[in-house]
């Protein structure tokens, strides 16, 4: 079985996001990678996003750069997938104003928020509607209204 199947690559973030030996074995996963799958680069790019996080502060702008470039990639591939531009505005919506790489916030969270507002008609399947579901509205990302209308969406 790939390494790179969706399901797998959901728990390598997961696993990644809340601990720093897990986000060195995530980004060696996808380091290589050299595909066009979209969604498999929407992962590179978040990979590349938390070894900036774990890096020293001379090498995390570089990495933080390289993640931007990929999303970029990952995003003119397929631009309707949702997963990738949650994984995009999962670290956008993390990293400093002024390092002026958080540009596609508000088009993503609007993004996202109307295609979980449509779930089960917007490509999402039920793992990562509650992803997105929970994010947006466990980190505050959405209005109170928002967040009652997404609570009435059935996963």
């Amino acid at each position: 079985m790939s390494p790179y199947q969706p399901a797998a690559l959901r728990r390598h973030y997961e696993d990644a996001a809340a601990d720093k030996q897990a986000g060195e074995k995530f980004y060696n996963l996808l380091r290589e990678y050299a595909g066009q799958d979209a969604l498999v680069l929407g992962y590179k790019a978040a990979s590349e996003a938390i070894k900036a996080r774990d890096a020293s502060m001379l090498n995390k702008l570089t990495y933080v750069q390289q993640a931007a470039r990929t999303f970029d990639q990952a995003v003119s591939l397929d631009a309707d997938n949702a997963e990738i531009r949650f994984l995009r505005f999962s670290v956008e919506s993390n990293l400093p104003p002024f390092l002026g790489l958080s540009k596609h916030v508000e088009q993503d969270k609007s993004f996202l928020l109307n295609a979980a507002l449509q779930h089960p008609g917007s490509g999402m399947d039920a793992q990562a509607f509650e992803t997105v579901r929970g994010f947006l509205v466990g980190r505050g990302h959405v209005s109170d209204d928002d967040a009652q209308r997404l609570a009435r969406v059935k996963g």
